[in-house]
Order: structure tokens, then C-alpha cells, then sequence
């Protein structure tokens, strides 16, 4: 007895000391418990709601778009389009789930046996190789911390994860994950990594892109398709296994997906399409309001015709140059735009901000202000020598054709005819017909403007060859479409104005002639395509500038080529490496078009089939001047001209007989070509046949 009770007074302290340890624990454990759900209610009642956590993050996505949808350049985070729970694909939450979050429908927001197994790992190898996070810590750490890795932002992670598990559902939390976490390749949310790496909708997924994308989250840098293709199907391969292990598809399902099967979209230009995307993005300030919301932005640019006019550019330009080209469709939709050989290595858009001067293709307003004025492509001009002021023009290779045609004297570019029908309708004329046809630079007004002495632009030039294309309708270069959210709320649409009318249809109807002929049988022959095309060289003093533009069924190229410094290029003429990239970008781009031919038919008015002299020739202060910035001088009661809308609003044009007496020389004008001409001069007996009195066509 005495040794039992013994044996019960030893045991006394120990069990004394049990049961106080017990007790505490208990106590503590249900103080840490109600702390926990303390905390967890507080924070619940912080969190913003689900609607304010659906909002996209900072900055605006813009997402430029060719004229076929294809991705051309993006800026700013990528957020796509929101998806509801109901509209994200079966196969996407359950590769999701898979792969992120096997116990997801079972656990409160924490997954005790993923943090057991991820503490196992890290014992045996030393270090934190497996995450034990849930798909809503991974959320809450999206939203609300960072990427540190800390216990301090691991216990913040897990009261959040616990409170946003209290305040929205299962379905709630997976839609908040898969549209805002992180894929790679700047793009957020299972739609934008749709749409970066396949083109298309998250709403469209399949299971084997569903698989690549579910694969991205673990490292979206390392497996990005953007970054490395091959690594992002061989984890996408991964994912399929584990799918099938956690029975989300069966063993058939996951032998017949093929990832490598999968079309990746193809890699946004970053080289001559930023110089088309440098011009169009600013213009979004005048189209829209400003928006937070991600936009796509539709534009003009055709990528195929972009690729053409690069290799154009590139191959077409001599050495030592750069080069630009601009190709406008009929209703001014810029379809191509290259600013130089290299937007690498030279970002300057010499196609919209470089001024030089035109050459002869600066004759497209001399004869169009002729024909208005009275002309026709059959009339007879002399091309003789001609003196004005103390200027005098004269032809590549110092030759003269005596009596010609309109057309041939345009075709084979007859200085000495321009200057005489300068001087004959006006200069001032002709740089009121250049203003009324979009030249926005400062136009000069002496006798020798009309062999292109003024700057212009490239992108200018062109609009008035489409102007001339359209038959006289005037013709705005536009680059954007449409703008729409990610929703596809348009907030712009385009529309064509075909409403201003800049000359009458026979006038353009007659320069269309001549330019024909100059492709046909003049200084634009390099620029032939097998079939109807229309244009006009230009080239400058000492070779310093290459120009050629024309149309052909319904799409107007202009080309550009020589060095920013202005340094004359040997061999440079129009005709010859503009006309020939003319050539070999216009091939490509009207390929599929339809063959049109030219409306050439003249259907003159009646007060040009019977003259009245009266009519035709005014006094000289009925005429419009303008001065050396091409701005209007009023001079009396005549002819209105409505700057804006480009149209002459009172009868036919005036004829301007005043000589100008200021002068403008250009010795260095025309360079020496006698040694490229095969013919002599021709035939005095044979006046009045331009093709055989005519030697073959040299550049201006």
C-alpha cells in the first residue's frame, strides 16, 4: 500500500505539469484561433469588392492591328479582354487547377498538405524548390504584395488568401486569376496570352493551348513561347500528364493532344512597320477621347504590301542612300510606309517629315494647271530654247525636238515646254494647283518652280497622285480605321469623304494620259508591271534626289531615294532605281487586284471646244497669286479659291500673262547626259511626228 501510494505521489507533479501544459496550449491555441478569425474578418471587411478587383491594373494596353487583324505593335501591359467564369473554356480551368492547384475545390484558401510537401522538399534538398502556394495565395499576391520571399509576406499571403476565400466563391477567384495573373510576353490574363501567342480569343481555346498556357505561370519567362517555343511545348506536354493524373482528361485525350501541333502567331514587326505605327498612334489624341480601358487600334497597313515595300527599299536603294516609299489606296488608306532601309538604326520617317525637292515630278502641277487653263495631251508646244529674265532652262543633254505634242513633251519630261507653259498660265498658277492638291511645304513662285525647286514631302506628293487617280477627288491619307475596347465597343469608325472635288473629271482624265505615256514610251519605262500604269520621274541638280510616282488599279506609290546630307549620288535618276522599286513593290501589291485600265477619254467643257477670248484670257489682276509661302495675295475681283476645300468656286481658270520679273537660277539643274543618247538630232523635215523626231527619253 505504502509503496502504491508512493508510486501515485511521484506521479502527481508530472501529471500536474501535463495537464497545465495542455491546458495552456489549448487556451492558446483557441486565443491564436479566435486571432486568426479576428484578423481574417478584418481583412475580409477590407478587401475591395469583386467588380473593383476586375478593373485592370496601371497603364493602358494599346494593341495596333493591320488591316487583316494581324498584331502589328503593342504598348503598355497587355490586359485582354475580361472573361467571366461561364465563358472561360472547361479545358483552361481545368489545366489550371491541374497544375496550380490540384485541392482547390477542397481547401479554405491554404492547402495544408502543399505546405507540408513543399517544407519536406526543402529539408531534403536544402532549398525552397517546391511552392506549396494555392491558386488564391498566388492570387492575393498578385493583387496585394510582391514577389519577396519572406515569412513576413508568406503569413500576409495566407490571412489574405484565408479572408478572400470568406468573401468570394470558387468560381469568383478562378475568373479573377485567369484574367489578371502574369503569362509572359507582357500579356495578362489567359485572353491577352491567347491573342499574343495564338492569335486569337482565350474564349476559343483548345486543350493543347490551353496546356501551354496553363504551363506559363510557373516561370513565364523561361517558358513563354515569345522567349523559347520548344521549352513552352515541352512543358505544355507536362501539364497534359499531370491533367490526366488529376482525371481532368483521359489517358486518349491527353495521347492524341499535340502541342507541337499548336500555331504559334507570328512575332510583331519591329522594324520599317514602326515607322508607319510612329505616324498613325499619334492621331489617336484628334479620334477619341482619353480611356483607361485597353483598345485595340485597326489600322491601314496591309503587312503584306509592308514586307514588299521594305524588300523594295532595301534591295532597290544604291549604296550609300536611303530610301522611303508610300503606297495609298483609293480611298487614302495608307496600305505601306517605309521612312528608310534600317528603323533600327535610323528611326527619322523620311516619308512624312523629310522635305526635298521634286524635280520634274513636280511637272504633275505645271500640267495640270494646263490643261485647266485650256491645254489638251494633242495640242502642239515648241520645245526650243527659251529665256525669261535672266533665266534659262534647258534639257538633259542640251537637245531640242522642235515642234511637239503636250503628251510627248510631258513623257519625255521637255523642260524648256514647262517653262514656257509657266510662264505662259502663271507660276502662281501652279502653286495655287499644288496647294489645292495637299503640298503643305512652302511653295516658291520665280520662273524656274516649275522644275521642282520647292520642298516638299513625300507623303505629299503621293496624296496628289491619288487625287489625280480618284479623277479629281480630293484624297486624305488616313491610317486608322477603327478603335474599339476589348469588349468591341467601337469608339471611332472611318468614313470616306468623296465630296471634294479638286479639278474636273477631263482634267484628270488628261494627265492620266500623260503620265501613261511617260510609263509607256518615256522616262518612267522602268516602272512598267504588264500592266496600265501611270506616272512620273523626277530627278534633282547634281542627282541629289530620285523620285518616282503613279498608280495602277487603284493603289498610288510614291518613291523617294538619296542621302539625308543632300550629297549628290552618281547615277541617281528617277527613272532608274525609284522607277525600278516602283516596279518591284507594285508587282507584289497589285497581284491579286483587278487589271484596270486608264479613263483617259477627254470630254472637254463647252468653253473650251468654243473659245472666247475674253474668257480665256482675263485681265491680269483677275488672277491668283500667292507669295513665297505659297499664301494667297489678294489682287482684285476675280477667281475665288477656297484653300480648304481646294476648288476653284467661279468658272473656268483665268490665264496669268504677267512675265516675273524676279529670278531664280539653277545652273547646276540638269546635269550633263549627252553620252547616254544613241540618236542624233532629228529631222528638221519631220516636224510634227514626236516619236521619230524624239531620241530615246532622258531623265529630267
Amino acid at each position: 500500500m505504502a509503496r502504491g501510494k508512493k508510486r501515485k505521489k511521484q506521479s502527481g507533479p508530472f501529471r500536474k505539469w501535463f495537464s497545465r501544459v495542455v491546458k495552456t496550449g489549448l487556451v492558446v491555441g483557441l486565443l491564436g484561433f479566435i486571432a486568426l478569425v479576428v484578423a481574417v474578418m478584418v481583412i475580409r471587411s477590407s478587401l475591395p469588392g469583386f467588380e473593383d478587383l476586375k478593373s485592370s491594373p496601371n497603364g493602358q494596353m494599346i494593341r495596333v492591328l493591320d488591316v487583316n487583324g494581324r498584331e502589328l505593335f503593342s504598348m503598355g501591359p497587355s490586359y485582354g479582354q475580361w472573361l467571366d467564369y461561364d465563358e472561360i473554356p472547361q479545358v483552361m480551368i481545368d489545366a489550371m487547377v491541374a497544375v496550380e492547384d490540384r485541392r482547390y475545390e477542397s481547401h479554405l484558401g491554404v492547402d495544408p498538405i502543399g505546405i507540408a510537401r513543399s517544407v519536406k522538399v526543402r529539408l531534403e534538398r536544402g532549398r525552397w524548390a517546391q511552392g506549396g502556394s494555392t491558386i488564391t495565395q498566388q492570387l492575393a499576391r498578385n493583387i496585394f504584395l510582391n514577389n519577396s520571399r519572406t515569412f513576413g509576406r508568406k503569413g500576409r499571403e495566407i490571412l489574405l488568401a484565408l479572408a478572400m476565400e470568406r468573401k468570394f466563391s470558387k468560381e469568383q477567384i478562378l475568373e479573377l486569376y485567369l484574367n489578371k495573373v502574369y503569362y509572359g510576353g507582357g500579356a495578362y490574363g489567359i485572353d491577352a496570352a491567347s491573342r499574343r501567342f495564338f492569335a486569337h480569343s482565350a474564349a476559343d481555346l483548345n486543350l493543347a493551348e490551353a496546356a501551354i498556357i496553363a504551363g506559363l505561370v510557373k516561370a513565364p519567362s523561361r517558358y513563354s513561347p515569345t522567349a523559347d517555343a520548344q521549352a513552352a511545348i515541352d512543358r505544355a506536354t507536362v501539364v497534359l500528364r499531370v491533367m490526366q493524373d488529376a482525371g481532368a482528361i483521359t489517358a486518349a485525350q491527353a495521347a492524341e493532344t499535340k502541342p507541337t501541333a499548336v500555331e504559334l502567331a507570328p512575332e510583331p514587326r519591329q522594324n520599317s512597320v514602326r515607322y508607319f505605327t510612329d505616324w498613325a498612334l499619334p492621331q489617336l489624341d484628334l479620334l477619341i477621347d482619353e480611356t483607361i480601358e485597353p483598345i485595340e487600334v485597326w489600322t491601314t497597313l496591309d503587312l503584306g504590301m509592308q514586307r514588299a515595300a521594305t524588300n523594295a527599299i532595301q534591295t532597290g536603294s544604291p549604296a550609300g542612300t536611303q530610301g522611303a516609299l508610300v503606297a495609298i489606296d483609293r480611298d487614302g488608306a495608307v496600305r505601306a510606309m517605309v521612312g528608310g532601309t534600317d528603323y533600327v538604326t535610323s528611326n527619322y520617317n523620311r516619308a512624312t517629315q523629310a522635305v526635298r525637292q521634286p524635280g520634274s515630278a513636280w511637272k504633275l502641277f505645271v500640267y495640270l494647271a494646263a490643261l485647266e487653263a485650256g491645254y489638251t495631251p494633242n495640242d502642239i508646244v515648241t520645245d526650243e530654247p527659251i529665256k525669261i529674265g535672266n533665266w534659262t532652262p534647258r534639257n538633259s543633254g542640251g537637245r531640242y525636238a522642235g515642234d511637239i505634242s503636250v503628251r510627248s513633251a510631258f513623257a519625255y519630261s521637255k523642260n524648256t515646254v514647262a517653262a514656257a507653259i509657266g510662264n505662259d498660265i502663271g507660276t502662281s498658277t501652279i502653286a495655287n494647283m499644288a496647294r489645292r492638291f495637299g503640298v503643305t511645304t512652302p511653295i516658291d513662285t520665280n520662273p524656274s518652280m516649275v522644275l521642282g525647286t520647292s520642298d516638299v514631302r513625300l507623303l505629299d506628293m503621293t496624296r496628289a497622285f491619288a487625287s489625280v487617280n480618284a479623277k479629281g477627288i480630293a484624297i486624305t491619307p488616313y491610317a486608322i480605321t477603327k478603335v474599339s475596347t476589348m469588349k468591341g465597343d467601337v469608339l471611332y469608325q472611318s468614313k470616306f469623304d468623296g465630296s471634294r472635288v479638286l479639278v474636273d473629271p477631263w482634267v484628270a482624265a488628261g494627265i492620266t494620259d500623260l503620265m501613261q505615256t511617260a510609263v509607256n514610251a518615256g522616262t518612267g519605262r522602268a516602272a512598267q508591271i504588264g500592266r496600265p500604269v501611270a506616272g512620273k520621274t523626277g530627278t534633282t541638280s547634281s542627282n541629289k534626289d530620285g523620285w518616282f510616282l503613279g498608280f495602277s488599279s487603284g493603289l498610288t506609290t510614291g518613291v523617294w531615294m538619296g542621302r539625308d546630307d543632300a550629297k549628290p549620288v552618281r547615277g541617281l535618276q528617277g527613272g532608274r532605281a525609284p522607277a525600278a522599286a516602283f516596279a518591284a513593290f507594285m508587282k507584289v501589291a497589285v497581284a491579286k487586284r483587278k487589271v484596270e485600265k486608264f479613263d483617259t477619254e477627254l470630254i472637254l467643257p463647252d468653253w473650251q471646244l468654243e473659245p472666247d477670248e475674253e474668257e480665256l484670257y482675263g485681265a491680269p489682276e483677275d488672277g491668283i497669286y500667292v507669295d513665297e509661302n505659297g499664301m494667297p495675295i489678294e489682287t482684285g475681283q476675280g477667281l475665288e479659291y477656297d484653300l480648304e476645300g481646294g476648288q476653284a468656286e467661279d468658272g473656268p481658270p483665268q490665264l496669268d500673262q504677267d512675265w516675273i520679273d524676279s529670278v531664280l537660277g539653277r545652273g547646276e539643274d540638269e546635269t550633263e547626259q549627252a553620252e547616254q543618247r544613241e540618236d542624233d538630232d532629228p529631222p528638221a523635215d519631220r516636224p510634227n511626228d514626236p516619236v521619230s523626231i524624239l531620241p530615246e527619253p532622258a531623265e529630267e
